[in-house]
């Protein structure tokens, strides 16, 4: 049930934790024709309008209990209520503007693809969905609800990739920029695990809303200064998608941060907090939870595995693939050669090796396999488990500690500066989305 229970937190914190635009924000003049009857305004009043749509007081309410509960989880400190209120009505401001983006692209989810993650969720608590159901009821919390705030989060996530990422480059000679930065540093590549607070600045900022700002990430430094727990100042005052889950960002190499964080992050030491940093974007505050990978070849642990899988398509459905799974995984049980039950069955190109899929490096695989495939030590084969591309079952034959290759190094320095670059990107993105927006607050109405 813990384990359960973390997942779910964790679904709860993405749901919360979306990248949203400065609260400052200019709206523009056209006003869209909002159709309102009184008796729900009683009952449930209004408290934004978002171009077409009405974020409502019961909305917020939700949110706001859902985030204390989180952050009591985390032991973090509670900000002032009436400062939590605001971030988060703008929160979901940013969702409503996600999820609007999202139809007028035509951009829909599948039932198929919103059961396959619910099976998922099931699978990464140890249960069926039937269980999960059972679960969430015991918590209070109705299928049918937990089930729409993943597609929600769902689609906020496929907006995002369709707006940006797919249309991200990274050209060689940035590849090359980077490697050459990389052996120049004197440290070697490191790795950092930070924590961050960004005051946004909104496009097109006047001299006052500028001094705003600065003042607003000068307050959050003289609070830290003073002791205040990270997480809480973060919560209170950051823009940032991390704000409500102390500030983390998770470990990341210098390709993947910005290079105002690297130049600060590698003349820091563990546990300190920088100054005040400025970018196009807004200001920042990082803090250096540790590093690694420092002065030394960098090693990676590789694991050598062979799989079996049983897609999910047009010629059967989910269960009869999973059917499948099952009936193959039994005559393995009872002695059946791993290899050839793979060659005879298995629906992946490595069907003809016997399933095998060589020395895999972390993050060849997708995240599913990839925690699946971790959690078993060598000769032992897994239950069968569900991902995007059907129904498996993995065996881990070895592990070996090896270095990275030149070839591989490269990889990851391209693959790091795609993400910042997205990143990037997707700030740019939501300032625009943000700008061009109608919002009418009504928190003063009674």
């Amino acid at each position: 049930m813990n384990s359960f229970r973390f997942v779910l937190c964790a679904i709860c914190v993405t749901l919360i934790a979306v990248s949203h635009g400065p609260s400052l924000a200019q709206e523009t003049p056209k006003k869209p024709a909002v159709k309102r009857d009184e008796p729900f305004q009683v009952l449930d009043r209004i408290l934004a309008i978002v171009n077409d749509s009405v974020i409502t007081e019961r909305e917020l309410e939700e949110r706001i209990g859902a985030v204390n509960k989180q952050l009591e989880k985390q032991g973090t400190p509670l900000p002032a209520q009436e400062i939590l209120s605001r971030q988060l009505l703008e929160r979901l401001i940013i969702e409503a503007l996600h999820l609007q983006h999202a139809k007028e692209v035509g951009l829909k989810l599948e039932d198929q693809e919103l059961d396959r993650a619910l099976q998922r969720i099931a699978q990464d608590n140890k249960m069926t969905v039937t269980e999960l159901r059972d679960n969430l009821a015991k918590d209070g919390v109705g299928f049918v609800k937990f089930r729409d705030e993943i597609k929600r989060e769902m689609t906020i996530a496929r907006v995002r990739e369709n707006a940006v990422e797919t249309r991200v480059t990274v050209a060689e000679s940035e590849v090359d920029t980077e490697l050459a930065q990389q052996a120049a540093r004197p440290q070697g590549e490191a790795e950092f695990l930070a924590a961050h607070i960004l005051v946004r600045i909104p496009e097109q900022a006047t001299g006052e809303e500028l001094q705003a700002r600065q003042k607003r990430a000068d307050d959050a430094l003289v609070a830290l200064k003073k002791g205040t727990d990270f997480g809480q100042v973060s919560a209170t005052f950051s823009d940032a998608q991390e704000a409500l889950t102390g500030g983390s960002l998770g470990w990341r190499s210098a390709a993947k941060l910005p290079t105002i964080f690297v130049e600060t992050l590698q003349n820091m030491a563990k546990g300190e907090i920088s100054p005040v940093l400025k970018s196009g974007n807004g200001f920042h505050i990082v803090k250096l939870l540790d590093k690694r990978g420092q002065g030394a070849a960098q090693t990676v642990t590789q694991t050598h595995a062979r799989h079996i899988l049983i897609k999910v398509k047009d010629s059967h459905s989910e269960a009869e693939a999973k059917q499948r799974i099952l009936q193959l995984k039994n005559r393995i049980d009872n002695g059946a050669d791993f290899a050839e039950i793979a060659k005879a069955f298995s629906e992946d190109l490595s069907a003809a090796k016997g399933g095998d899929l060589d020395w895999l490096y972390p993050g060849d695989t997708v995240p599913e396999f990839d925690r699946t495939m971790n959690s078993l030590q060598p000769k032992q084969i897994s239950e069968p488990f569900l991902t995007n591309f059907g129904w498996h079952i993995v065996q881990v034959l070895d592990r070996r500690n090896a270095e990275i290759s030149a070839e591989r190094g490269r990889v990851a320095a391209r693959l790091g500066l795609r993400q910042r670059k997205a990143d990037e990107a997707y700030q740019q993105w939501l300032l625009q989305l943000r700008d061009s927006a109608y919002v009418e607050y009504r928190t003063e109405e009674n």
